[in-house]
């Protein structure tokens, strides 16, 4: 099991990631919603595509652009559609048990 952890809250969790580039990819069910807010930031990789953002609120912590997705990726990146990947920083800890 993977879990994303901010303050004692689990913001994710999963048995069914993707790891891509050294980040787990969460199926989107596997997110707590609550903390997810939306973010008008979006990125460009050269290989994965086009990534859309949210911002991470915890316990009034929050976190702009920690969160993000590629709701079209690239057919060489396909397994992350719309899978939801995180910083690790600012207290954010990705953890497998």
């Amino acid at each position: 099991m993977v879990k994303v952890l901010l303050n004692g809250n689990i913001i994710a969790e999963s048995n069914e990631t993707v790891v891509v580039e050294g980040n787990h990819y969460f199926p989107k069910e596997s997110i707590n919603q609550e903390f997810l807010k939306g973010s008008n930031l979006k990125t460009t990789c050269p290989w994965k595509g086009v990534a859309n953002y949210y911002n991470l609120d915890v316990d009034g912590k929050s976190l702009e652009n920690f969160v993000w997705y590629y709701p079209h990726p690239s057919a060489a990146a396909k397994e992350i559609k719309d899978k939801i990947a995180f910083y690790q920083k600012n207290g954010i800890k990705v953890v497998e048990d």
